[in-house]
C-alpha cells in the first residue's frame, strides 16, 4: 500500500507538451468516461502528448508522460487523458484512486538534456522519445484552467484544473513505437508545441467543494472499490 495527499494536489514544475491532430477513428477508446465524446474537426481531434517534471516544493515530486484527448461531455469542453505514466508508485495510486486517472509505472530518462525517453517495465525499447528544443519565454504568467472527464470505475469523474506558468516556445520532434501503447501516434507531426516553464498546479477540489458543486468525485467508499479493481 502506497499514501498520497488528499485533493487537491498543489503542484510544480515544468511541462512540455505537443498538440497533435489524430483521425478522430483510430482513438483508443477502452478509457472513455460516460457521455464523453471527443471533439472532432473534419474527422480529426487534438490529442496533446507532455513531458512533465514535478518538482520539489509541491505535494509530490517524479516525472510523467500523459497523452490527453479534446472532447466534450454535451457543450462542455472536458479534456480526458487515454494514457499515462509515471515513476511514483504514490503518484500512480493517488491518479488511480481520487480522480479515475489510469496511470501505470514507467521509467524515464533524458529530461536533464531535453531527450525525455519512457520505458515500460520489461520492454525492449521506449514507447515514447522526443528531442526538445527550448526557445524564447513570452512574458507574463497567464492563468489556464480547465476541468478533466474521467472514467471512475463506471462512473465519470471531474476534476478542475488551474494553474499559471510562463509560456515558451519548443521545437518537439517526437517517435513513438509502432508497436508500443501510443502507436496511434506513430508517425505523426505536431502542430504545435510550447512549454510551461515554472508552473504552479492545483489540481483536484476538497470533498466539501465538491459537494457545493454537485461535481462528481469519488466517495470513501468509492475509492476503497476503485483502488481495489484498480491494483488487481
Amino acid at each position: 500500500m502506497t499514501t498520497y495527499p488528499p485533493e487537491p494536489w498543489t503542484l510544480v514544475g515544468r511541462m512540455d507538451v505537443s498538440t497533435f491532430l489524430v483521425p478522430t477513428d483510430t482513438l483508443p477508446t477502452a478509457t472513455w468516461p460516460d457521455r464523453w465524446n471527443p471533439l472532432a474537426i473534419g474527422g480529426r481531434t487534438p490529442v496533446g502528448a507532455a513531458w512533465v517534471r514535478y518538482a520539489p516544493g509541491g505535494a509530490m515530486s517524479y516525472r510523467e508522460l500523459l497523452v490527453a484527448v479534446a472532447g466534450r461531455v454535451g457543450p462542455r469542453i472536458r479534456p480526458h487523458i487515454v494514457a499515462i505514466w509515471v515513476d511514483s508508485p504514490a503518484s500512480r495510486d493517488g491518479g488511480r484512486e481520487l480522480w479515475g486517472i489510469p496511470k501505470g509505472l514507467a521509467s524515464f530518462s533524458g529530461f536533464e538534456d531535453g531527450t525525455p525517453a519512457m520505458t515500460l517495465e520489461g520492454a525492449a525499447r521506449p514507447a515514447a522519445q522526443a528531442v526538445l528544443r527550448h526557445g524564447p519565454r513570452l512574458p507574463g504568467r497567464p492563468p489556464v484552467g480547465f476541468t478533466l472527464a474521467q472514467d471512475g470505475h463506471g462512473r465519470r469523474w471531474e476534476s478542475p484544473v488551474t494553474s499559471r506558468a510562463t509560456l515558451g516556445t519548443l521545437r518537439a520532434d517526437w517517435r513513438f513505437d509502432l508497436e508500443g501503447p501510443l502507436r496511434f501516434l506513430a508517425g505523426r507531426r505536431p502542430v504545435v508545441s510550447a512549454t510551461l516553464h515554472d508552473f504552479a498546479m492545483l489540481f483536484g477540489m476538497t470533498p466539501t467543494d465538491r459537494e457545493r458543486c454537485g461535481v462528481a468525485g469519488a466517495t470513501r467508499r468509492d475509492r476503497h472499490t476503485l483502488g481495489s479493481a484498480t491494483r488487481r
